[in-house]
């Protein structure tokens, strides 16, 4: 159906895209370079009769966007890798109590508080294993701001439908880019499996992978726990098996269902020599490059994970299974890079290519450069 067509800042765009899936609560802490969303969800929500609330810091951010979650409503927070350090006890605590909640990082430099504006992919080894303990995650990178809409939307409904945190890894040039974002007049998102009274604590929610979830103020019970618990809340931190179910039932739900979660975008594979493969903007650019030598007479592809956690390991071996190279684009210094070699193996050679100076993107001369070494 056709709908609006806006020229939007990806934040404002990411914004957008969580109003229009559902979202009416938003609890944050300002930080460059994703204080764009805040600022304009808190004008955006109360015209919806939605929930704006400023926190004192990341901490009680995630806390409150938890909480809120477990009265019914669809939740959001947004940050960069100083708060998102800070929010991880409580993205493992969301995880464990599978609650629904969407967390984006709109990446700057770092570590520590780095350079607030310098965009970057500095967080993306610690958006899947940031937190403690075994689990899964799962995580998407935006690479334009068409996509911090529609990915945002993604991001609420999958939270709904697997009950658990999802991300979305944007970084500070997405976050800030100006583009034209097409928005549709009218979506269909995914709705909350809910409990009943009638069925709340019966059994049979032992048997489903992902249980209906009851809400606080509607006349069901529930206890919720960090602690290994099953599938009604109920405690156990005695056995061993129940730590094993427990753990492994959090997992497994996500890894059942890596086949809808993993989207992976890829051009002129089938008779490539060589691939760039890049995620966000930074796999913009290796399509662009890719391109560009493709022009230059050289046998080039390009591969954009969009999901990034989880990982695509299958599908970059299958892509990658019959070049000669594989040069992973990042904008860090390589933390994605053990990931995709350990997918290819010894398929084929893979090497990684971080830009010259660390917060800007890959200058194409150099990737050709690269190309033809």
């Amino acid at each position: 159906m056709t709908g609006d067509r806006r020229f939007l800042q990806g934040n404002i765009a990411c914004a957008e895209g969580a109003l229009a899936a559902g979202c009416r609560f938003f609890a944050g802490y300002p930080i460059t370079p994703a204080t764009e969303i805040a600022e304009h969800l808190a004008q955006q929500l109360p015209l919806k009769e939605g929930v704006f609330i400023q926190m004192e810091d990341e901490i009680a951010s995630i806390g409150a966007i938890i909480g809120a979650s477990w009265t019914g409503a669809k939740v959001m927070t947004a940050t960069s890798g100083p708060g998102l350090s800070l929010m991880q006890e409580n993205i493992g605590y969301a995880i464990g109590t599978e609650t629904p909640c969407v967390i984006v990082d709109v990446q700057r430099g770092g570590p520590s508080t780095g350079i607030p504006a310098v965009p970057s992919q500095s967080d993306m080894v610690q958006a899947a294993r940031g937190s403690h303990g075994d689990y899964e995650s799962i995580a998407f990178a935006p690479s334009s701001a068409q996509e911090m809409f529609d990915l945002t939307v993604r991001a609420f409904d999958t939270a709904e439908r697997m009950r658990t945190p999802v991300l979305l890894m944007a970084d500070a040039a997405v976050g800030h880019m100006r583009e034209i974002v097409e928005m549709p007049v009218q979506l269909n998102p995914v709705e909350r499996k809910l409990a009943t009274i009638e069925d709340n604590g019966a059994p049979r929610f032992l048997d489903e992978q992902v249980a209906p979830m009851p809400i606080f103020g509607r006349g069901l019970k529930a206890h919720v726990t960090g602690s290994c618990h099953d599938e009604v809340g109920m405690r156990n931190v005695v056995d061993a098996e129940a730590l094993d179910h427990y753990v492994r039932r959090l997992s497994g739900k996500i890894r059942n269902a890596r086949a809808e979660l993993v989207d992976v975008q890829a051009g002129d594979t089938e008779d490539a020599e060589i691939l760039l493969v890049g995620w966000g903007l930074v796999g913009r650019a290796a399509q662009a490059i890719a391109t560009q030598a493709r022009l230059a007479g050289r046998r080039v592809g390009w591969i954009r994970p969009i999901t990034v956690w989880p990982f695509a390991d299958v599908e970059l071996r299958d892509l990658c299974s019959d070049a000669k190279r594989v040069i992973v684009l990042e904008n860090n210094l390589g933390q994605m890079l053990p990931y995709v070699q350990a997918a290819i193996g010894n398929l084929t050679e893979v090497e990684g290519l971080s830009p010259k100076i660390l917060g800007t993107l890959h200058r194409p001369a150099d990737v050709l450069e690269r190309i033809a070494a």
